[in-house]
């Protein structure tokens, strides 16, 4: 039997192949949970909610009223949601004074409305849901606790997601809603794919892992899987799955150009 046999999962921002939403909800799913991934694109939610035997949803993060619908479908669905998680995000890279107003709304919607959206809306089934509540989580950033260059918007706001969770946490935890918060670094994504491909890169965060690897995608889903068993007594934290770098820093940009100047150095070498 899985550890989630019986549970009902929500999984947003699971539209891109590979991505954390994507790697969840394959393990939640083949630990038994019905699992319903959601989204923004048609194809690739139809396609994994196939693969894994679940269901799927449109939704867009920033819009309040889709992600009540998606909450008010969920139950509908599988009769309650004992599990909600919220995988969105965007890593926008910009200085303070490079920053437009339009980008700052944009990732403020996105990083911060939205997760209060989802709060809101998940809040509102689970606490109908007596005596067991449920189990909600937003991915953040380990950039929260280790500080990265040019990242201010995009630390910001997930910051303010934190403080989400940690209010729902107290507030809500006498209706057995447990919420937490799960801190991956930098990790290879759809949405990092790019990054991993600059020569060098990789080269100035590695050493900064104490347990000598970057941390995966199935690493942040194993932590959340342990979130959401019955074996968690755990609410309103903040879970870092990622190798021990708040313990040592992120790069700075120095760094990472140094590191990067060395590796096109010796590719022009070789």
């Amino acid at each position: 039997m899985g550890q989630l046999e019986g549970k009902s999962a929500v999984v947003l921002g699971a539209a891109s192949e590979g991505n954390m939403g994507q790697a969840i909800a394959r393990l939640f799913a083949r630990e038994g949970a019905r699992v319903m991934v959601a989204g923004r694109k048609e194809g690739p939610l139809a396609a994994l909610a196939e693969e894994i035997g679940g269901a799927h949803a449109l939704c867009d993060i920033t819009r309040h009223g889709e992600v009540h619908g998606l909450a008010d479908q969920a139950r509908e669905t599988f009769g309650r949601v004992d599990i909600a998680i919220n995988t969105t995000g965007w890593g926008l890279l910009a200085s303070l004074e490079e920053i437009t107003e339009e980008q700052l709304d944009r990732i403020v919607d996105l990083q911060f409305k939205g997760v209060h959206h989802f709060l809101q809306a998940f809040v509102r089934v689970m606490s109908q849901q007596q005596p067991t509540g449920g189990s909600l989580i937003s991915l953040s950033s380990a950039t929260t606790k280790a500080l990265i260059t040019n990242h201010a918007a995009y630390i910001g706001t997930k910051r303010g997601a934190e403080a989400l969770i940690e209010c729902v946490a107290n507030d809500y935890g006498h209706l057995g809603i447990k919420a937490n918060t799960v801190s991956p670094a930098f990790t290879q994504s759809p949405m990092t794919q790019e990054s991993f491909q600059v020569p060098g890169l990789v080269d100035a965060f590695l050493p900064r892992y104490p347990l000598g690897r970057l941390n995966t995608v199935d690493d942040v889903a194993h932590a959340c899987l342990w979130l959401c068993t019955d074996q968690a007594f755990v609410t309103g934290q903040n879970i870092q799955p990622n190798g021990g770098l708040t313990l040592r820093g992120n790069p700075q940009a120095g760094d990472v150009a140094a590191a990067v100047a060395a590796a096109m150095a010796r590719q022009q070498q070789g």
